[in-house]
């Protein structure tokens, strides 16, 4: 099996491709610190089996390099790493043919059982976002939030922090910061307290 890891962070290179080698032995695994050069690499290489890709390098937006990298391979198998919890952004990335998503605020444990479940063939996608697309969805005044928004703004207005709403709802820090990014979007503000004064006055709090 081979692989090409494409992040501009040497550490966190070096981190999956442990991860990987100990995973799969006998695997070849390449690394690059840019776009450019992965995109170099895949013209090169034609017997890649996965590429493992930051979408937070360089002077590219994460659908142009998306594009870039269809126009090269309809057939890659491309599992994208990237720091971004913006629920719409994600969304966009899904609606590629990728066959995972995968926060780079996931612990290592988590992480490896995510490589072997993408590299058997099945798709990743974050806990929260399936939570989101699955709830049943409470319209009021015209506004839309899913009932964990719904549950997640209640825990803000009490003055909970992110750890202690983690803690209430049973899900990881990274997950609850999910939520809050699709919530702000709900409600079309930038933060915490302006969420909790719009809330107020739409009375849903």
């Amino acid at each position: 099996m081979k692989f090409l890891i494409a992040d501009d962070h040497a550490l966190f290179r070096d981190n999956i491709a442990l991860l990987l080698s100990k995973l799969y032995p006998e695997s070849v695994i390449l690394q690059v610190g840019t776009f450019s050069q992965a995109v170099q690499v895949l013209k090169k290489e034609k017997n890649l089996d996965f590429l493992v890709l930051d979408l937070d390098m360089e002077n590219i937006t994460p659908t142009e390099a998306l594009k870039t990298l269809e126009e090269i391979s309809n057939h890659l198998n491309l599992i994208v790493i990237s720091s971004s919890e913006d629920i719409h952004l994600i969304r966009q990335i899904l609606e590629y043919d990728i066959k995972g998503y995968i926060p780079k605020s996931i612990d290592t444990q988590n992480l490896e059982e995510i490589f072997k479940q993408v590299i058997k063939g099945e798709k990743y996608i974050p806990q929260a976002l399936k939570d989101i697309e699955n709830e049943n969805i409470n319209k009021i005044n015209n506004k839309t939030l899913t009932n964990r928004q719904s549950q997640v703004l209640d825990l803000i207005a009490q003055g909970k922090s992110n750890k202690q709403i983690a803690y209430e709802i049973g899900v990881s820090e990274a997950t609850v910061k999910l939520h809050i990014n699709a919530l702000l979007r709900s409600l079309k503000v930038n933060n915490r307290t302006q969420a909790v004064i719009q809330a107020q006055k739409m009375g849903l709090i």
